[in-house]
This record gives structure tokens, sequence and C-alpha cells, in this order.
């Protein structure tokens, strides 16, 4: 027979639950990375390995379908496959982007708005079945469909922002990055400043995207492009290192406090253990 969960713990065993990583610096860190190596790897493997965009898709595509697989059999957060699963889907959803601009000659007004209109409608559906677009609240197997389709739409749309603002704006790669950096910095001040964490979460999210991208194309194109011209095969790689050594950090931590099963009972005994350890000092 099942027990309610008592309120005083429903917190913590929701937190425990919950699919998503902590919001921390090292967090945003990652994202940003594995955005940029969404745009660097997806042009490494195409062109300096020589794939061509259509094998390039097909194997990016397969291997995202099987981390998707492992993330949403997955009981609980476990770093290495959310972090591989945002990885693929950076460079999925900027091989989207690239198919509707390069492939079928869209332009970028129209992809830009019709992302933007697709996160969206993913959201709007999302808040009215769950009531909730926290992502401290992914804990049941909807709310984490909606979560990753939003997150495919995120980078989708932030490619499509970033191409929009570099290339057909003109603004370049400099001036793109610090543009997005600065709407980043205007988004954390809101949130400091008491704006709401959820709004302000996806904004940020969504603007790391466009912000990621134009710090690859910095780093990898040319100076005769406006380039620092590291290439995409060192870019790639460094920043991949980064994202490896992170998470597995976050690996090695979460690990410790994963070892026992998660109930509500275990959690009623360690508050109870803590409760009398705390009299007996009395």
């Amino acid at each position: 027979m099942n027990t309610p969960v008592m309120a005083g713990y429903a917190t913590p065993l929701r937190q425990m639950l919950n699919k998503v990583p902590e919001i921390t610096l090292a967090f945003w860190i990652i994202k940003i990375m594995s955005t940029t190596v969404g745009e660097t790897g997806a042009d490494f493997l195409a062109v300096n390995v020589g794939w061509g965009q259509g094998v390039t898709r097909a194997v990016m595509g397969t291997l995202l379908a099987l981390a998707l697989f492992w993330q949403l059999r997955a009981r609980r957060y476990t770093p290495w496959i959310y972090w591989l699963t945002v990885v693929l889907l950076s460079v999925v959803g900027t091989q989207i982007t690239d198919l509707l601009t390069d492939g079928l000659g869209v332009s970028l007004y129209v992809s830009t708005a019709a992302f933007a209109v697709l996160l969206g409608v993913i959201f709007a559906v999302w808040h009215q079945l769950e009531r909730t677009l926290s992502i401290h609240e992914i804990f049941t197997p909807r709310r984490e469909w909606f979560y990753w389709a939003a997150i495919l739409c995120t980078f989708a749309l932030g490619t499509a922002a970033g191409d929009l603002a570099t290339e057909a704006l003109g603004l370049g790669f400099t001036k793109g990055a610090i543009a997005f950096g600065v709407l980043i910095g205007i988004t954390y001040a809101a949130w400091r400043m008491g704006g709401d964490a959820v709004l302000t979460f996806w904004i940020a999210y969504i603007l790391t995207r466009p912000f990621g991208a134009a710090l690859g194309d910095l780093l990898t194109q040319s100076p005769t492009y406006g380039g620092l011209g590291m290439g995409a095969m060192w870019t790639s790689a460094l920043f991949l290192t980064v994202i490896v050594l992170l998470v597995g950090i976050a690996q090695s931590n979460i690990s410790g406090r994963q070892a026992s099963p998660i109930t509500e009972g275990n959690l009623y005994k360690s508050k109870l253990r803590r409760d009398t350890a705390l009299l007996k000092k009395f």
C-alpha cells in the first residue's frame, strides 16, 4: 500500500527525482560550450571529415535517438547521459536550421519567426497540461518530452537568430557575440532584481544558443572573414575536453548522493535520524 507523501518531504523527494541538473555556473558553462560544439562539430564532420551534410545528419540523428532513449529510460538525473543528449540536440538543431537555410533556401527571417512561434506553442501546450514550465519539476515522462522538445526548438531558433544577426543583419561574429552576451547579462540582472525565475531561465537558455554560435564562428573562421582562425577541429576538441571534465566532476559528485534508493521512507528516516541526533544534544 502506498502512503501519501508527507508535506515536509514532498520537495526533497521531487528534487531527487528531477531529471534535470541544478542551475549553477557549471550548468551555464557546459550549456554554452555544448552550443558552440553544436556549431563547430557539425561543420567539422560535414566539411573537414568529409561526411557531407546528408551522412552527418543521419549519423547525428541516430545518435540523438539513442541518447534520448537512454535519457528517458533513466530513473534519475545522470549527468553524462543528460549532457550527451544536450550536445547531440545542439548538433541536430544546428543541422535543421542549416538544412532550411542552405538546402531549401528558407529565409533566416522566416525560419527565426517560425521557430519562435513553434517554441511558443510548445510552451503554451506544456503549461496548459502541466500548469508549470519549471525545470525543477521534470519528473514525469510527459514533462520530460515537453522539456526535450523545447530544448531542440531553442537550439534551432538560436541558430536561426544567431545567423540572422551575424550574417543577414551584418553584425559579424565579434559584435554578435557581444550583443547576445549583453542580452544574457540583462536577463541575469532582471532575475537578480526579482524577475520571474522560469521566464528569465528560458530567455537566457534561448540566448546562449546564438551567443555560443557566434562565439564558435569567431573562434573557427579565418581572419579574412573576421574570425580568429582556430579551426573547427581544435575548437571542438578544446570545448569537448572542458565539457567532459565538468560532466565527469558532476557525475562523480552525484554518484555518492544516489547510492541509496529514493523512497519516501528513506527520506523520512534520514530526517528522523537528524532530529534524534539534535535531541540527544540537549
